[in-house]
């Protein structure tokens, strides 16, 4: 594989992981091969591959409800599986609201329009941002890696399979991270999905990272977008459409 089709399949492969980790609305099965073959045209190593087709096996197979039941009791119920990456650097600070205004400002520099109730730091929506940012692909997603770090423990101890897309990006961008300490720090973390630690997990403090000087652990400086969007690495996966995920976002939303 040469280095501009290693670039395509990086992109092709970060915007499907984007799109596995929306809320799903579609089941998998008619497109099983399709995306298995992103899988397999990746850069990713044997074993990841063979881990994150294992996952698109898997929800393919499962009915829609139940996938639907698992995504909400993972993402939904708590703030330790949050989808907002800022959540797990800034918490409620007030750096977090000036870091989404400078993420939103960059999508829009890009081109790129989001719905009115959507937040730019949710994961899925950030990583169909990166995959159109060509070469600079990469660095954006090593931008996040203590937040991607953080998202695979927890899963890994709550004994999910999406835990595999979490380690699919970290392999790809070539993290280096301890994951033994890690491990240890999340093992010693209370529950925070029961019914009974709901109401006080919002009052805890969010897992701070240390971040470089000048990013302060945001995915919004170092890696500045193109002048115009990269379409020619976007990548339409065709189910639930783009249209129907901002359509689905603001039913959700109401």
């Amino acid at each position: 594989m040469n280095e501009q089709n290693a670039k395509s399949s990086a992109a092709q492969l970060i915007a499907l992981i984007g799109r596995l980790l929306e809320y799903p609305e579609a089941g998998l099965n008619p497109y099983r091969q399709e995306l298995i073959d992103i899988v397999d045209n990746s850069p990713l190593p044997q074993d990841a591959k063979l881990n994150l087709t294992g996952f698109i096996e898997n929800y393919s197979e499962i009915p829609l409800l139940d996938w639907q039941s698992d995504y909400d009791g993972l993402f939904e119920r708590g703030r330790s599986l949050s989808l907002l990456i800022y959540e797990h650097i800034h918490g409620e600070s007030r750096d977090r609201g000036q870091a989404m205004v400078d993420l939103l400002a960059q999508y829009e520099k890009a081109g790129l329009e989001i719905a009115a109730n959507e937040l730019p730091d949710h994961l899925p929506l950030f990583l169909e941002f990166v995959s159109t940012q060509g070469e600079q692909s990469i660095g954006w997603v090593q931008d996040i890696v203590p937040v991607l770090s953080l998202l695979a423990v927890r899963l890994e101890k709550r004994g999910s399979n999406y835990s595999t897309l979490m380690w699919s990006l970290l392999k790809l961008c070539g993290a280096s991270v301890d994951i033994s300490e890690l491990r240890e720090q999340v093992q010693n973390e209370s529950e925070d999905h029961t019914a009974k630690q709901l109401d006080k997990v919002w009052e805890e403090e969010a897992v701070t990272f240390g971040g470089d000087e000048i990013n302060g652990g945001c995915p919004t400086n170092k890696y500045r977008p193109t002048e115009k969007q990269r379409k020619d690495c976007d990548v339409p996966l065709n189910w639930s459409p783009m249209d129907a995920r901002h359509k689905n976002s603001n039913a959700r939303g109401a």
